[in-house]
């Protein structure tokens, strides 16, 4: 099958004739070139630009387009306009940011597509997928891009608006307006100070500069500073106002179950039963999820509870922790895969013999965001608007209005705080659910997964299982390596769920986002990374850090074996492959002197490991020793982090902090079985996550750098895994390759 076809391109989708750039030309040569903001002024406000508002009083309201979950980005975001605009922190605020093609994170979508647009497009796919996100105003907030993708454009905004202040300040003083700058709130020269408060009317009137003259390093005084959370106060206090908090006239709430899978369908409820539970006012019966509306949460659950919903599925086959099992591993011996990176010749580098081979297995992963899903929904004549905590809100106001067959103008979507995501939060379940209810019911509702449904009905980080091989050269360094992965294609199956019009392949196609980060940082002359598809019968979703989560613990646990196979200290074996990865070798020698690196002897119980991703590196180096029952103490962490330029760098710390804590949860927490198409999971207690009493002492070094920034928000949780893994097999001899480890289990 054609890469063209796998991705699912056709004629209709795509129009070639006459050549490429001919045909995309016709196609989109009617897209606007220039979009209007829509943001509404209150009173005594002036709007800037798409990002800016600045009121009578002085206060400034940055507009951030990017969720706020927990990852600081309502600060940092701020912080790079701030600098340029030359406010007084002090008078920071923000606004959560309207569905408009100016917030599309364009980033994101070109740099997820890179390698999955067929290769006959070039230059002109990038640029149609480019013009596909803004035209579409995909507002994602995911894959460590919110820096990345956006620090650029609130600089930009935040110059823009300190010209045309100092222009409205020298028509005052009669001045050049170049001769004006910005500091603390106010337009100064000379000893002359306007409060950007005062011009802010008049500065509205004039036009910023064709060309934007951004400040160097030294004329932006708090880039590169702690300056404190915006977000913080209002959740210390209990203020800030998460979508559970939502209370409107005549509300009431709703609870869900839903199909086990996309194969099932309900077959039959208890009415009797639900009806007889107190509070309850209607029942709710759709093919994919059953729901109780009542005059409090607790009834509405309890009679979900009494509804005990029964599902017929299309097929035959049922799901278990065997069939995962069997389908990773056909799918690994299989011959249906896809070269994703292929240098050098690796049949002439492996010969005959003398090759090492390994075979690495993670399981279902869940989510476990201390939030579970939440919306809730009013229809107002023929308008419906909701409120939900949400990662990509343009594309739940696409998904809303599908599904109760409204136009996207009808709907208004409030994006909230959310309590956690890591992924989850890009679909739009409890969304569209609330909003066929409310529809119906025409009064507003609340909708609440309960815990164990969040839990049970997760997308969970998919199963995967790597075979790696590799073979030592010249002075004991890697001269072959070929790394074959058997993993669903999770990001297709997430893109047909929430962008079922872009051209993205399903379960079974090749896709270069399940392996994402294989290719080994270190320098082979001599490698190959190959995805073989596999249907697991199990929904997957993206999960902090995505496939990184799996790749670096199969590459850097192996490359440990590979260096005992040299017989050469891990540390010193990483360091010398390194050839073009300066930045991350920085990061292991950092890490190994702040961990006190002891070599990974035998009974030393330290292992290191690092890894690059989303522009950024970081290394680990883990000590720790086997407790009661087998189980791994963690007693401390060293990370060394190069992040590129940061702008805040204690949300940095914060980041690789949390992110430490949740790569622990996946490797020592508990796996998600599965048993008759259902997971054995119901709520926290069964997922094995760390305790306070778990956390070691964490030690964070972050390296400066000049470099453009990285993302921080996932880079912590691909190196833990490994470290530990390799930790563990300096404690015990033991060469665990499945995670969760269980010491003294199945190696």
């Amino acid at each position: 099958m054609s890469q063209a076809s796998r991705l699912g391109i056709t004629r209709r989708r795509l129009l070639i004739g006459g050549g490429v750039g001919a045909g995309l030309a016709v196609a989109w040569g009617v897209w606007p070139r220039h979009y209007v903001h829509n943001l509404v002024a209150g009173e005594g406000e002036t709007v800037f630009n798409a990002f800016l508002k600045i009121g009578e009083d002085g206060n400034v309201s940055v507009i951030v387009p990017q969720a706020e979950m927990g990852q600081g980005v309502w600060t940092a975001l701020p912080q790079a306009l701030a600098d340029e605009l030359g406010a007084d922190w002090r008078t920071i605020g923000v606004e959560t940011a309207p569905i408009n093609p100016l917030y599309a994170n364009d980033f994101l979508v070109t740099e997820g597509a890179e390698g999955a647009l067929p290769s006959f497009l070039g230059s002109i796919g990038q640029w149609a997928t480019r013009e596909y996100a803004v035209r579409n105003a995909l507002m994602i907030t995911g894959g460590s891009t919110s820096i990345r993708g956006f620090e650029q454009r609130f600089r930009e905004a935040g110059a823009a608006a300190r010209a045309v202040l100092c222009k409205a300040a020298a028509a005052r003083w009669d001045a050049d307006w170049q001769a004006c700058d910005t500091a603390d709130g106010f337009v100064v020269l000379g000893d002359q100070r306007l409060r950007f408060g005062e011009l802010a009317a008049d500065a509205a009137q004039y036009s910023p500069p064709d060309t934007l003259t951004l400040r160097n390093p030294e004329g932006r005084p708090i880039t590169g500073q702690s300056m404190p959370r915006i977000d913080l106060p209002s959740k210390v206090d209990g203020s800030a106002r998460y979508a559970g908090d939502v209370r409107l006239p005549e509300m009431v709430f709703a609870s869900a179950r839903q199909a086990p899978s996309s194969r099932h369908r309900l077959t039959a409820v208890n009415r009797d039963a639900a009806n007889n539970v107190f509070g309850v006012t209607a029942i709710f019966e759709n093919p994919r999820f059953a729901a109780c509306v009542a005059t409090n949460w607790w009834a509405a659950n309890r009679g979900v509870e009494a509804l005990a919903p029964e599902w017929e599925s299309d097929d035959e086959g049922v799901v278990d922790d065997a069939s995962i099992d069997a389908a990773l591993q056909v799918a690994l011996d299989g011959d249906g895969g896809t070269r994703f990176v292929s240098e050098g010749d690796l049949a002439a580098a492996f010969g005959t013999s003398g090759a090492h081979r390994a075979t690495y297995s993670v399981g279902l992963a869940p989510h476990a965001a201390i939030e579970p899903l939440t919306a809730t929904a009013r229809v107002t004549g023929d308008r419906l608007e909701i409120w939900a905590p949400t990662q990509a809100p343009g594309l739940m106001r696409t998904a809303v209005a599908d599904a109760i067959g409204y136009s996207e103008g009808q709907v208004t979507i409030y994006p909230m705080l959310l309590g956690g995501a890591f992924g989850r939060k890009i679909e739009h379940d409890a969304a569209v659910q609330v909003a066929i209810i409310a529809r119906r019911m025409n009064r507003p509702v609340q909708l609440t997964w309960s815990r164990e449904e969040e839990t049970r009905s997760d997308y969970y980080r998919p199963a995967a299982r790597g075979r790696l091989t590799a073979k030592l050269g010249a002075a004991g360094a890697i001269s072959a390596w070929h790394a074959r992965i058997a993993a669903p294609s999770t990001g297709n199956q997430l893109f047909r769920r929430i962008m079922p019009s872009m051209f993205f392949g399903g379960v079974g196609d090749a896709s270069p986002g399940a392996v994402e980060g294989a290719r080994p940082a270190y320098a082979i002359p001599n490698l190959a990374v190959e995805h073989m598809p596999v249907d697991i019968g199990v929904e997957t979703g993206i999960w902090r850090s995505v496939a990184h989560s799996y790749t670096a613990f199969f590459t850097e646990c192996f490359m440990d074996e590979m260096a005992a196979q040299a017989g050469i200290e891990p540390l010193s074996f990483r360091i010398a492959m390194m050839g073009d990865s300066s930045r991350l070798a920085r990061c292991l020698t950092a890490a190994a002197t702040l961990g006190g690196w002891d070599g990974g002897e035998q009974g030393g119980g330290m292992g290191l490991a690092a890894h690059s991703c989303f522009g950024s590196h970081v290394a680990m180096v883990v000590r720790l020793h086997i407790g009661d029952g087998q189980r791994p103490i963690i007693e401390n962490i060293a990370a060394a982090v190069d992040c590129g330029r940061m702008i805040n760098p204690e949300i940095v710390r914060q980041q690789i902090e949390g992110g430490i804590v949740f790569g622990m949860s996946q490797a020592l927490g508990a796996a998600i079985a599965y048993a008759d198409d259902e997971p054995l999971v119901s709520n926290f207690h069964d997922l094995g996550l760390p305790i306070l009493t778990d956390i070691p002492q964490i030690e964070i070094e972050l390296i400066d750098s000049d470099e453009e920034p990285g993302g921080v928000g996932e880079i912590a949780v691909p190196p833990v895994a490994p470290a530990i893994g390799n930790a563990i097999f300096a404690a015990t001899g033991q060469r665990l390759r499945s995670i969760p480890f269980r010491v003294g289990g199945v190696a």
